[in-house]
């Protein structure tokens, strides 16, 4: 089998091009996520909070150095533990946001149909026919 046909051959197996699919509808799905993140849920969380932004913060470990003419010679060296605090903000947001969409589809989506219920077991018929043998003496 030569090179080009072994790649065919892995390319067209049915969950490579499910898992292509996967992926380009995730990413639509997450633009979908990220809008209404940030239209619709951020605005609101930023009048709540007074419109704090965490992403800001740090604590300096040691201060810059000017020049004489006011240009940095040397840049402050920060922590910068504001960003981590947004990202997990963020996180915990858009989190929240997909439990609310999928349980809202989960609430659209018709319900499968329950199971029949288990026929008797082998020692129920065995039980059932004895049952009706001694019945018929």
């Amino acid at each position: 089998m030569g090179f080009i046909s072994e790649f065919k051959a892995f390319a067209m197996r049915g969950n490579v091009v499910d898992m292509a699919i996967g992926v380009v509808i995730g990413g639509a799905f997450g633009k979908i996520v990220g809008a209404l993140v940030e239209k619709a849920f951020m605005p609101v969380i930023g009048v709540v909070t007074g419109g704090v932004d965490f992403s800001k913060a740090s604590a300096v470990m040691k201060a810059g150095v000017l020049g004489a003419d006011g240009k940095v010679l040397t840049p402050a060296v920060e922590l910068g533990y504001g960003a981590v605090i947004q990202a997990v903000f963020d996180f915990v947001i858009i989190a929240f946001v997909l439990f609310l969409v999928i349980k809202a589809m989960n609430k659209a989506m018709p319900k499968p149909p329950a199971p029949p219920p288990p026929g008797p077991s082998v020692d129920q018929k065995l039980l059932t026919e004895i049952r009706d043998l001694l019945a018929k003496r």
